[in-house]
Order: C-alpha cells, then sequence, then structure tokens
C-alpha cells in the first residue's frame, strides 16, 4: 500500500497608593468595563468550529477464494468500518480525515485478538478526499494491501474518464478500447487513465507486448450528462486475481466527478 503535522497580553502595573484614592463609583465602571472586556473573547471560543469535510473511502477484497481470506472485517483503530466482505466485493464508507491503523481481519475477529491479515498502521485519509483501498495480491503473488486516490476532476464537455488499476498477480499488461492501444506496459500496483467521450467502450487487458488476453473483454460506459449537475464519471477497472492460478478478472467502480474549483 502506498503507506505512509501565548501570547500573554499586554497591561499597565497600578500603583497600590493611586488605587486606594479611587472612588467607590470608579471602581464599579472599572470591574464593569473589565468584566464587558473579558466577556468578548469567552463568547468567541464558545462558538463551535467548523466541522472537517469527510472522505469517502471504499475497500475492495481483490484476493481471490481459497488464499486464506475469503470473508474480511476491516477496521481502523478499533473502530469496525465494514463488515463481513467477500473476495470481488467493494463497499464504500465515510470518515474524517487522519492518519489510522487500518487493519483487515478474518470475518468475526477483532483487532488485539490476533494478527491481522493485512495492515497499514499509518494510512493517511485525506479530509475531504475519495481513496479505495485494496486487498489484492502482489506480482508474486502475495497479500497485499494497496491505497488508491480517485481523480474526482471532471474531463471536459461530454467527456468522462477511464481509469485502469493492475492488482492481480500477473505480468505487465497493454490496455486496449475498441482494440486501439491506449494504455502500455502498466504493472502490478500502478495505474493509468484517460479522458475519453461519452459512450461504451469494449476494455481488453492483454500481456504487454502482445494481444494475448488475460481477461475477457469488458464493456464500460463513459457518462457526461448535458449540464453542470452532472460532470461526468470516473470508470475504474481492477484487474485482479492470479495468472497462474486463471483468476484473472475485473472489477468496476464508479466515481463521479465534480466541477475544477
Amino acid at each position: 500500500m502506498s503507506q505512509q503535522s501565548c501570547h500573554d497580553p499586554e497591561g499597565q502595573e497600578l500603583n497600590v497608593e493611586s488605587m486606594r484614592r479611587v472612588s467607590l463609583r470608579a471602581r464599579v465602571a472599572g470591574v464593569v468595563v473589565l468584566a464587558t472586556v473579558m466577556a468578548a473573547p469567552l463568547a468567541v471560543a464558545a462558538a463551535p468550529a467548523a466541522p472537517k469535510p469527510t472522505a469517502t473511502v471504499t475497500v475492495l477484497h481483490a484476493i481471490p477464494e481459497g488464499l486464506g481470506a475469503d470473508v474480511v472485517d476491516v477496521y481502523a483503530g478499533r473502530t469496525l468500518l465494514i463488515d463481513n466482505l467477500s473476495s470481488g466485493q467493494a463497499q464504500s464508507t465515510t470518515m474524517p480525515g487522519g492518519t489510522y491503523d487500518i487493519q483487515i481481519l478474518g470475518n468475526g475477529r477483532k483487532p488485539g485478538s490476533s494478527a491481522p491479515l493485512l495492515r497499514a498502521p499509518r494510512a493517511r485519509i485525506p479530509a475531504g478526499g475519495n481513496v479505495t483501498l485494496t486487498a489484492n495480491l502482489t506480482a508474486s503473488g502475495k497479500p497485499a494491501l494497496t491505497q488508491f486516490t480517485n481523480n474526482t476532476r471532471t474531463v471536459g464537455m461530454d467527456m468522462g474518464r477511464l481509469t485502469i488499476r493492475h492488482i492481480a498477480a500477473a505480468p505487465p499488461v497493454d490496455i486496449r478500447l475498441n482494440g486501439q492501444a491506449v494504455i502500455d506496459d502498466l504493472r502490478n500496483g500502478r495505474q493509468g487513465d484517460v479522458g475519453l467521450r461519452s459512450g461504451t467502450y469494449s476494455v481488453s487487458i492483454v500481456k504487454a507486448g502482445t494481444k494475448v488476453r488475460i481477461a475477457k473483454p469488458l464493456p464500460v460506459t463513459i457518462v457526461n450528462k448535458p449540464g453542470r449537475s452532472h460532470m461526468g464519471n470516473n470508470t475504474i477497472v481492477y484487474v485482479w486475481g492470479s495468472a497462474a492460478d486463471g483468476t484473472v478478472q475485473q472489477a468496476v467502480q464508479n466515481v463521479r466527478l465534480e466541477a475544477v474549483s
């Protein structure tokens, strides 16, 4: 996984003898003034802080069945984020931005009761961000926890975005759309993207430098409706599984794009 932030107020000294000559009325007035001055900062301090924007976090279970992690629970520290996530499934949640101890545990296990299957002890989740965590295999077939940032910036009028993420135990791949190469030599743990006009495309994943498919062609639809109420979508395709075991397949996540600020 891409793993990983008195001022003392100035005052004047009062001479004790001069204070004794101050009339009672003046002293009372002084107390009233002091109370008024002190009340202002107290009122400001009591104002509630603006809430920080939450992050959208999606977890994709992309470890094939039969490798000891068929159903898992996902924790941030000791807080359960996602329960009963099966191989091939994805689920989204929201949480405040911050640094978290993300743990993937076998179904029903709790943090501290047993060693996690996967762990990212200092995962940084950006406030207001949109990220995906994947439990997947490395190129050599070992379990890994990988974090991706989901691009939510709009591409342009009548356009959307296609993102391909390679998280399979498989060699580098090329990505073809309707038979035309658009992304070359994509390696495990990496991603590539391309802006596309609205429409439906056939996505083929082939071994780099060849036309040999490692998964069935996948139809994807890029959407961008007229007007500013819908800025398009980022269709994210995950290539996951194991080439050696013949389990390579694809999962799709759609993230709504936003206007560029």
